[in-house]
């Protein structure tokens, strides 16, 4: 079983599969009579046809060592988590190699940090560490095959360093 590191997710590093949501820095305006700060505009949604829609996931806690079978991807629109508690996450992608995914990168989300898929990127299942594993979801409604699943040869063993 090939074993993949956990790296903190970054947004230079999560880069090329999406967008690291969270308030960092200074917000690009300020709102609510001075008491609220706006981080504007944070993902790169993207959608084929349909609307974007909300959803809410609730999805049981892993744990480490994760056995990692399969990854999935949306190719009709982008997919973006938020979680509704300050929990860390486990985030996996892989690139896409000629239509199939090539090697995952596993990432551990910070406290208060969400992320946004793009449109076809390779990436596992909605992986919580802790409870309760609820989850603003926000991604394409519509018609259509909107989701394509890869099961590996192998499994992959995602640990933490």
């Amino acid at each position: 079983m090939k074993r993949i590191a956990i790296q903190p997710l970054t947004a230079e590093a999560f880069a090329p599969f999406g967008d690291v949501l969270e308030a960092e820095g200074a917000p690009d305006k300020i709102i609510n009579e001075g008491l609220c700060g706006r981080f504007h505009d944070r993902a790169r949604l993207d959608f084929s046809d349909g609307q974007a829609g909300i959803s809410i996931f609730k999805s049981e806690a892993r744990a480490l060592p994760y056995r990692l079978t399969m990854v999935e991807r949306h190719p009709l629109g982008s997919q973006a988590f938020l979680p509704m508690s300050f929990d860390p996450f486990l985030v996996i992608v892989a690139p896409d190699e000629g239509g199939a995914p090539g090697d995952p990168l596993a990432f551990r989300t910070a406290p208060g940090q969400g992320i946004n898929l793009l449109r076809g990127t390779w990436h596992g299942v909605l992986t919580p560490l802790a409870e309760p594993g609820l989850f603003a979801v926000v991604d394409r409604i519509g018609t259509g095959a909107n989701l394509e699943e890869h099961w590996f040869e192998a499994p992959y063993e995602i640990a933490s360093v």
